[in-house]
This record gives structure tokens, C-alpha cells and sequence, in this order.
């Protein structure tokens, strides 16, 4: 394993300091089984992470799986290796049908079972995973600003949030004194800016917030894998495939492919270190199956992108 051990980057106004990918645990019990999903954390732990991301949520999707599975995973492993105080875990809270929603009962709720899954005494980063219109704002800072009274969780932050609801939520956390979101986990990539570029990141840059991308890299397209007329036996193929249909898509292979090939490194290292290279963002959240992919991921790190060619990138994907 490449030995890409980085110094550790402040995550928003929090006390976190996290390495520099942030390795989604989605995977766990679903495309790698608990045997395999322990490699891949000792292998990331060995580069230097320390930052795993999961939900309560995952993997809920598969057939047989009722979700917190990934965070079982993890936390028998946290166990196992008792590293518990090296390792920064986040969840996600709000999504599962048996928990759904962000009512303050729910947040308690949610948050305990999580807690135990984790075979944990706290939670260092716990996000709200999707916005719940139908609970003001107050109502759910307050019931997670009980749980960081306790001890329970250190930090807060936001996944699938827009830029309304998340400037309501950090005026709110300012004007009642409560927990105050550090973090924010959006839908960005290389060729999926939409969705964040524009009021949602203003919003978190003036608010301090550090992002955390998720689908960095548009569900395998941006590791180059995906050409026209291939064919890639993986779980994600469907949605990494819609990319290749786009005049976009294709653009942005070719300027991977230039810089890549200029400095004798990975397409998905490049597509990893554009997105390190915005404002906002920290630590991009990445998955793998195997050590082998793993340390492909981990090798982008030690990419650092110059203007020239963080805007050719750019202009690409625009």
C-alpha cells in the first residue's frame, strides 16, 4: 500500500482534524462482506485515515439488508482494533423507514440505536442526512443539541440540504445558542456542479462550513473505466453509464485523460484532487470494494493540481 499519510485538515469550525479522503462505508455489507470491508479499513487506517463515513440507512437497498449493517461492520471492527479514539465516525441519521424524519423523538431515537450499532459512546460527526420540511429548524438543533450536552455527539452537520433551509438552520443555531452545523455533505463532482455551486456552497463558505462530497466520483465514471462501447460488470454501472451519453461527460474524459497522462497519474486521482481543489471542500468521500481500489483512491491525495490545471478541468465540466 502506497503510504499516502497527509497531515490532517481542520474540518470547519469543528475541533476535527480528518485526512484528506473521507472513506464511505456504504459498501459494507453490500458489494464488500464484513471480511472484506475489514481490509479495506485496516488498509485506509495503514495510509494514514481516519475519517469513515456511514449511515443508518446503509444498505437498505439490497434485498435481506434492513440497514445499520454498515455501521454494525464498523463498529465490530472500531472494537476489534480498538482504535476507537483514532478515528473520527460519522453517521447519518433521518432515512430509515423504522426512524424517518428529523421530529426531536426521532433525532433521540435514531441517534441511541446508532450509538450502539457503533459500539460507541459518542458520535464524532452526525449529520441530518435529509432535510425534513415538515420539523422547524429549532426543533431538531434543540434535540441535537441535548445529545452534544451528553456527550453523545461532538459535532453536527447536514447532507442533502438547500441553501435556504441550511442559512435558516445556522441563524437559528446562532440566535437560540444551539448546536451549530460544522459540516455539509452535498452531491458534487466534476460533472454534477448544479447542485452545489451557486447559493448552497456561498451559504457554507459563509457559514464556515466544511463540505464533504459524496458521489465524488459521479458512481465510477471520473475513474475513466467508463468509455464509449465498454461494458463494466459493477453494481453502479447504470449510473456511472448516463455520463457517457453527454457532451460533458465525454469532455471531461479528455481533459482527465490530458492531465492525467501529463503527469503519469490515475484519471480518478485527478478527478479526486479537482474536487480537493475547490473552495469548501475537505475531504471528498470515496468507497471501494477491494485494497486494490482502495489505494488507487489513496494515491489521489498526493495529487496536487496547479491552476492551469484546475481550470482546464473546469472549463471542461462547464
Amino acid at each position: 500500500m502506497t503510504d499516502t499519510t497527509q497531515a490532517r485538515i481542520p474540518l470547519g469550525s469543528s475541533d476535527l482534524r480528518v485526512f484528506p479522503l473521507n472513506l464511505g462505508g456504504n459498501v459494507f455489507g453490500w458489494t464488500a462482506d464484513e471480511q472484506q470491508s475489514f481490509a479495506l479499513l485496516d488498509a485506509y487506517s495503514a495510509a494514514g485515515g481516519n475519517f469513515v463515513d456511514t449511515a443508518d440507512v446503509y444498505s437498505a437497498w439490497v434485498p435481506g439488508n434492513p440497514g445499520g449493517v454498515s455501521e454494525q461492520i464498523i463498529g465490530r471492527w472500531v472494537a476489534a482494533r480498538k482504535n476507537r479514539d483514532e478515528i473520527v465516525l460519522a453517521t447519518k441519521i433521518g432515512a430509515r423507514e423504522d426512524a424517518k424524519g428529523l421530529s426531536a423523538a426521532n433525532v433521540r431515537k435514531a441517534t441511541e440505536a446508532s450509538l450502539q450499532r457503533l459500539q460507541t459512546e459518542h458520535i464524532d460527526l452526525l449529520y441530518t442526512h435529509y432535510d425534513d420540511p415538515t420539523v422547524p429548524v429549532a426543533e431538531f438543533l434543540g434535540a441535537l443539541t441535548e445529545l452534544v450536552g451528553e456527550g453523545k455527539v461532538r459535532h453536527i452537520a447536514a447532507s442533502n440540504i438547500d441553501a435556504e433551509r441550511l442559512t435558516e438552520a445556522l441563524q437559528v443555531s446562532e440566535r437560540d445558542g444551539l448546536a451549530r452545523y460544522v459540516a455539509i455533505q452535498p452531491h458534487y463532482n466534476l460533472v454534477s456542479r448544479d447542485t452545489y455551486e451557486g447559493p448552497l456552497a456561498a451559504a457554507a463558505e459563509q457559514g464556515g462550513l466544511g463540505a464533504l462530497p459524496y458521489y465524488s466520483l459521479a458512481s465510477g465514471f471520473l475513474t475513466g473505466k467508463y468509455r464509449p462501447g465498454s461494458t463494466v460488470e459493477s453494481a453502479r454501472a447504470a449510473g456511472a453509464g448516463v455520463y457517457l451519453d453527454s457532451p460533458r461527460g465525454l469532455a471531461v474524459l479528455a481533459a482527465l485523460d490530458a492531465v492525467a497522462e501529463a503527469r503519469g497519474v490515475s484519471v480518478t486521482a485527478v478527478a479526486l484532487a479537482w474536487l480537493r481543489a475547490q473552495p469548501t471542500v475537505v475531504a471528498p468521500v470515496v468507497s471501494a470494494r477491494t485494497t486494490e481500489q482502495l489505494e488507487v483512491l489513496l494515491s489521489s491525495t498526493e495529487v496536487t493540481l496547479d491552476d492551469a490545471e484546475v481550470a482546464a478541468l473546469t472549463s471542461a465540466s462547464s
